[in-house]
């Protein structure tokens, strides 16, 4: 967004927050002198004053401040809006910006993908987009509205600030209890949602099976007992709004009570009450503010947690740190665990403890059966599944160290909507090298044909093949020390199985590279471990 679009956004809010300080004005000001009109009729109409009492000017003003209130109002919604939608604009574009730059976002494509992800994103960008009119604008109107009226009691009827700023500290105590609260409930609820549109997504795709295996109810019930429970979560933040809402409405009345108990325990009577009244009838719009408070708090909290979601989007997820005693600055030349328990992604046991002794320029081959875990020792090794130690020649390694120094692909490779080049997830390669790369994996000349490196391709474009090729360049390209191969010749034929892979275990020769496989693979001074349920 231009110079000149920032300026203007930046005037409409300064004219809305005007508008919307001058409606309150209006309001304090209409509901004080609305009781101090008729209180001054009634003194005047016990008295002969009231043959001269002039009514017209309070009545005009009255009318005036009635008038003035509804006109702010309608032109703050006008131009809080318009200014809204201005920064609504620039914010995008500035989101998808980042979003189209940095490395991270072929994880937020990914995300993308996922329906529940783009809904949560979708309500994140408009909590984002709308906080400054539903939380920022309210909040400092109202806090000028406080403030205005407290000095003004410090004048009229000191000793009523007491009781007002005891109940008003109350009320700031309520306002951070509720806000931490619903901080937690509104995450809580949003991660309660995401889980239960994810297993109701897996559920309808597996509609079939889980019929004939007589597991569909049980599955959809699981997965809408989750969205259950993140309506039962908003359920309770709505609550504690209202309760919130319902002690914060009394803020008004209770100080309105409080300046007129004190001036008349003060003395004051008749005309003298006047102006007490005044100001105790100005208190009473600021309750009605006060009522909606809660939705100031809620406004503010989903801001924040609509920010941090975005900030992953932009900026990436956190990533792992490694351990302070963590050494590596080479090769990782064996990876070893003296009695390793395999395990399934659930974390079931499979088999008995054993050892395991992956070294590099020694390429580690596990066969067997499909269901044996070739899949699963591939992910515990990667740091995927469990929390086991495995021990280098200089350090040890937890799970999540192993993540950070390791390359996994899977049999069923996943091709991003974007470029070849942004597939090959190496954007520090030169061209030369993602091409020497393709080279590698006999996919040259498809690329070439698709229209080179910067070719747009989608995962229908390829073949089952092409993809488990293109795969095996990300692992060509990779420069982790540990290399992980889910059954990498799956899609191809033997023969040329074979070509890319002696040639992929030449390339990565200084690597501990370990693949899996439930044909026969050959490779030069490979070791093949069999494995059984």
């Amino acid at each position: 967004m231009t110079t000149q679009h920032r300026s203007t956004s930046r005037e409409s809010w300064r004219y809305a927050t005007l508008l919307a300080l001058a409606a309150l004005l209006c309001g304090l000001l209409l509901g004080g002198l609305s009781a101090w009109f008729l209180g001054s009729v009634a003194i005047a109409g016990l008295t002969a004053a009231a043959l001269t009492f002039n009514f017209h000017i309070p009545a005009a003003l009255v009318r005036l401040f009635a008038t003035g209130r509804t006109a702010a109002r309608y032109g703050e919604r006008l131009l809080g809006h318009k200014a809204a939608l201005s920064d609504q604009v620039e914010r995008r574009v500035r989101l998808f910006s980042a979003m189209a730059a940095a490395p991270s976002v072929r994880q937020a494509g990914w995300q993308l993908g996922d329906q529940a992800r783009l809904a949560d994103y979708l309500d994140d960008v408009e909590d984002l987009d709308f906080a400054r009119l539903r939380a920022g604008m309210p909040a400092l109107t109202l806090a000028c509205g406080i403030a205005g009226c407290l000095a003004t009691t410090a004048f009229v009827a000191p000793l009523a600030l007491a009781p007002i700023a005891l109940f008003l500290a109350a009320i700031l105590m309520a306002a951070r209890w509720t806000a931490k609260a619903g901080a937690v409930t509104w995450a809580r609820a949003r991660t309660a949602r995401r889980a239960a549109a994810r297993a109701l997504g897996t559920a309808m795709a597996s509609s079939v099976p889980l019929k004939a295996e007589g597991l569909w109810k049980q599955q959809c019930g699981a997965a809408l007992a989750g969205f259950s429970a993140a309506d039962r979560d908003v359920l309770g933040l709505r609550r504690a709004q209202a309760a919130f809402d319902a002690a914060a409405s009394l803020f008004g009345p209770i100080s309105a009570l409080c300046v007129i108990a004190v001036a008349w325990l003060s003395g004051a009577r008749g005309e003298a009450l006047l102006i007490p009244v005044f100001l105790a009838f100005a208190w009473l719009p600021l309750g009605e503010a006060m009522g909606s408070a809660s939705r100031i708090l809620v406004a503010e909290l989903r801001r924040r947690a609509a920010q941090a979601e975005l900030d992953r989007w932009t900026d990436g997820p956190p990533k792992a740190q490694p351990r302070a005693n963590l050494r590596l600055t080479g090769p990782v030349a064996a990876l070893a665990h003296a009695a390793l328990q395999r395990r399934a992604p659930d974390g079931r046991p499979i088999g008995a403890p054993d050892g395991l002794t992956l070294k590099a320029g020694r390429p580690t081959i596990l066969t067997g059966e499909s269901g044996v875990g070739k899949t699963s020792l591939l992910k515990q090794v990667a740091g995927w599944i469990g929390n086991d130690m495995m021990r280098t020649d200089a350090d040890l390694l937890g799970a999540d160290d192993r993540r950070a120094l390791s390359t996994f692909c899977p049999h069923d490779a996943a091709i991003l909507q974007d470029t070849v080049r942004t597939n090959l997830f190496a954007p520090a390669a030169t061209d030369g090298e993602l091409w020497q790369a393709l080279e590698a994996v006999e996919l040259e000349a498809r690329i070439k044909a698709a229209g080179g490196l910067d070719a747009w391709i989608t995962q229908d474009s390829l073949s089952l093949g092409e993809a488990q090729r293109l795969n095996l360049a990300r692992a060509w390209l990779s420069d982790r020390p540990i290399v992980l191969l889910d059954e990498p010749a799956e899609h191809l034929d033997h023969a040329q199985g074979q070509r890319i892979l002696a040639r992929l275990a030449e390339r990565l020769r200084d690597r501990v590279v370990v693949l899996s496989s439930h044909r026969a693979t050959t490779l030069p001074d490979a070791v093949t471990i069999g494995l059984g349920s």
